[in-house]
Protein backbone atom coordinates (compact mmCIF):
# COMPACT_ATOMS: atom_id res chain seq x y z
CA UNK A 1 0.00 0.00 0.00
CA UNK A 2 1.03 3.74 -0.73
CA UNK A 3 2.24 5.77 2.32
CA UNK A 4 0.05 8.21 3.80
CA UNK A 5 1.61 11.19 1.94
CA UNK A 6 1.41 9.29 -1.38
CA UNK A 7 -2.11 8.59 -0.81
CA UNK A 8 -2.64 12.08 -0.11
CA UNK A 9 -1.28 13.08 -3.32
CA UNK A 10 -3.58 10.58 -5.07
CA UNK A 11 -6.81 11.52 -4.05
CA UNK A 12 -5.55 15.56 -4.79
CA UNK A 13 -4.65 14.68 -8.10
CA UNK A 14 -8.26 12.50 -8.86
CA UNK A 15 -10.05 16.15 -7.69
CA UNK A 16 -10.71 14.90 -3.98
CA UNK A 17 -10.39 17.12 -0.91
CA UNK A 18 -8.39 16.29 1.21
CA UNK A 19 -9.00 16.60 5.09
CA UNK A 20 -7.11 16.20 7.91
CA UNK A 21 -9.48 12.83 8.66
CA UNK A 22 -8.61 11.65 5.73
CA UNK A 23 -5.12 11.54 6.92
CA UNK A 24 -5.78 10.08 9.92
CA UNK A 25 -7.65 7.06 7.76
CA UNK A 26 -4.20 6.69 5.50
CA UNK A 27 -1.96 6.25 8.95
CA UNK A 28 -4.56 4.04 10.34
CA UNK A 29 -4.61 1.74 7.24
CA UNK A 30 -0.66 2.30 7.01
CA UNK A 31 1.39 -1.00 7.45
CA UNK A 32 -2.16 -2.91 8.75
CA UNK A 33 -2.29 -6.67 7.42
CA UNK A 34 -5.19 -7.52 9.31
CA UNK A 35 -7.82 -6.63 6.20
CA UNK A 36 -9.49 -4.64 8.79
CA UNK A 37 -13.22 -3.75 8.44
CA UNK A 38 -14.57 0.00 8.27
CA UNK A 39 -15.47 -0.58 12.16
CA UNK A 40 -11.76 -1.59 12.79
CA UNK A 41 -10.44 1.74 11.20
CA UNK A 42 -12.60 3.72 12.63
CA UNK A 43 -11.32 2.48 16.14
CA UNK A 44 -7.58 2.96 15.37
CA UNK A 45 -8.13 6.43 13.73
CA UNK A 46 -10.80 7.64 16.70
CA UNK A 47 -7.83 6.63 18.77
CA UNK A 48 -5.79 9.59 16.86
CA UNK A 49 -8.44 11.46 16.44
CA UNK A 50 -11.75 11.68 18.62
CA UNK A 51 -14.43 13.66 16.01
CA UNK A 52 -13.84 11.03 13.00
CA UNK A 53 -17.24 9.89 11.95
CA UNK A 54 -17.83 5.95 10.73
CA UNK A 55 -19.38 7.60 7.51
CA UNK A 56 -16.24 9.22 6.98
CA UNK A 57 -14.32 6.45 7.23
CA UNK A 58 -16.76 4.33 5.08
CA UNK A 59 -16.80 6.93 2.35
CA UNK A 60 -13.06 7.07 2.44
CA UNK A 61 -12.25 3.54 2.05
CA UNK A 62 -14.97 3.02 -0.36
CA UNK A 63 -13.26 6.18 -2.39
CA UNK A 64 -9.58 4.15 -2.07
CA UNK A 65 -11.39 1.00 -3.55
CA UNK A 66 -12.87 3.18 -6.50
CA UNK A 67 -9.05 4.52 -7.19
CA UNK A 68 -8.01 1.03 -6.88
CA UNK A 69 -5.83 1.72 -3.48
CA UNK A 70 -7.82 -1.14 -1.60
CA UNK A 71 -9.84 -3.98 -2.61
CA UNK A 72 -12.96 -4.00 -0.49
CA UNK A 73 -13.52 -8.16 -0.08
CA UNK A 74 -16.51 -10.08 0.90
CA UNK A 75 -14.87 -13.33 2.64
CA UNK A 76 -17.69 -14.37 4.48
CA UNK A 77 -17.41 -12.72 7.49
CA UNK A 78 -20.43 -10.89 8.00
CA UNK A 79 -18.84 -7.52 6.81
CA UNK A 80 -16.80 -6.33 4.02
CA UNK A 81 -12.90 -6.41 4.71
CA UNK A 82 -10.70 -3.85 2.88
CA UNK A 83 -7.04 -5.33 1.91
CA UNK A 84 -4.44 -2.77 0.94
CA UNK A 85 -2.28 -5.62 -0.46
CA UNK A 86 -3.59 -4.18 -4.05
CA UNK A 87 -0.20 -4.68 -5.57
CA UNK A 88 0.15 -8.48 -5.65
CA UNK A 89 -2.00 -11.15 -6.78
CA UNK A 90 -2.74 -13.34 -3.69
CA UNK A 91 -5.68 -15.20 -2.29
CA UNK A 92 -6.60 -15.49 1.75
CA UNK A 93 -6.83 -17.49 4.78
CA UNK A 94 -10.01 -17.26 6.99
CA UNK A 95 -10.46 -18.46 10.70
CA UNK A 96 -14.00 -19.65 11.33
CA UNK A 97 -13.91 -19.33 14.49
CA UNK A 98 -12.34 -15.61 15.20
CA UNK A 99 -12.69 -13.92 11.77
CA UNK A 100 -9.14 -13.35 10.71
CA UNK A 101 -7.79 -12.43 7.42
CA UNK A 102 -4.40 -13.06 6.05
CA UNK A 103 -2.67 -13.04 2.62
CA UNK A 104 -1.85 -16.44 0.94
CA UNK A 105 0.99 -15.10 -1.37
CA UNK A 106 0.63 -18.22 -3.62
CA UNK A 107 -0.01 -18.58 -7.15
CA UNK A 108 -2.45 -20.81 -8.84
CA UNK A 109 -1.60 -20.67 -12.02
CA UNK A 110 -3.93 -23.48 -13.80
CA UNK A 111 -6.91 -22.02 -11.96
CA UNK A 112 -9.76 -21.97 -14.77
CA UNK A 113 -13.31 -22.33 -15.60
CA UNK A 114 -13.42 -25.50 -17.49
CA UNK A 115 -14.86 -25.04 -21.46
CA UNK A 116 -18.06 -24.86 -21.38
CA UNK A 117 -18.36 -23.87 -17.97
CA UNK A 118 -18.66 -20.40 -17.98
CA UNK A 119 -22.23 -20.09 -18.46
CA UNK A 120 -21.54 -17.10 -20.80
CA UNK A 121 -19.68 -15.16 -18.17
CA UNK A 122 -16.03 -13.69 -19.31
CA UNK A 123 -14.18 -14.75 -16.00
CA UNK A 124 -11.31 -11.73 -15.84
CA UNK A 125 -9.84 -13.16 -12.41
CA UNK A 126 -10.09 -16.08 -9.65
CA UNK A 127 -9.98 -15.85 -6.12
CA UNK A 128 -9.44 -18.49 -3.71
CA UNK A 129 -10.43 -18.72 -0.04
CA UNK A 130 -9.26 -21.06 2.61
CA UNK A 131 -11.15 -21.35 5.39
CA UNK A 132 -10.09 -23.12 9.00
CA UNK A 133 -9.02 -22.38 12.49
CA UNK A 134 -6.04 -19.68 12.82
CA UNK A 135 -2.97 -20.91 15.70
CA UNK A 136 -4.66 -18.77 18.08
CA UNK A 137 -8.33 -20.51 17.28
CA UNK A 138 -6.97 -23.90 17.30
CA UNK A 139 -5.30 -23.56 20.33
CA UNK A 140 -8.42 -22.01 22.15
CA UNK A 141 -10.19 -25.36 20.56
CA UNK A 142 -7.61 -27.93 22.12
CA UNK A 143 -8.09 -26.09 25.48
CA UNK A 144 -11.77 -26.28 25.05
CA UNK A 145 -11.73 -30.16 24.19
CA UNK A 146 -8.93 -30.85 27.04
CA UNK A 147 -11.56 -28.61 29.51
CA UNK A 148 -14.54 -31.14 28.49
CA UNK A 149 -12.35 -34.19 28.32
CA UNK A 150 -11.82 -33.46 32.19
CA UNK A 151 -15.45 -32.99 32.75
CA UNK A 152 -16.56 -36.51 31.86
CA UNK A 153 -13.86 -37.93 33.44
CA UNK A 154 -14.50 -36.25 36.94
CA UNK A 155 -18.54 -37.24 36.03
CA UNK A 156 -17.96 -40.97 34.85
CA UNK A 157 -15.68 -41.14 38.28
CA UNK A 158 -18.75 -39.92 40.26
Amino acid sequence: MRSPDELTEVFRSSGRKMTAQRQCIFRALEGNVSHPSAEAVYESARAEMATISLKTVYQTLYELAELGEVAALDLGTGTVRFDPNVDTTHHHLVCRSCGKVRDLNVAFDELAVPPGKSQGYEVRSAEVVFRGLCDECRAGDADETDDRRRRERKTADA
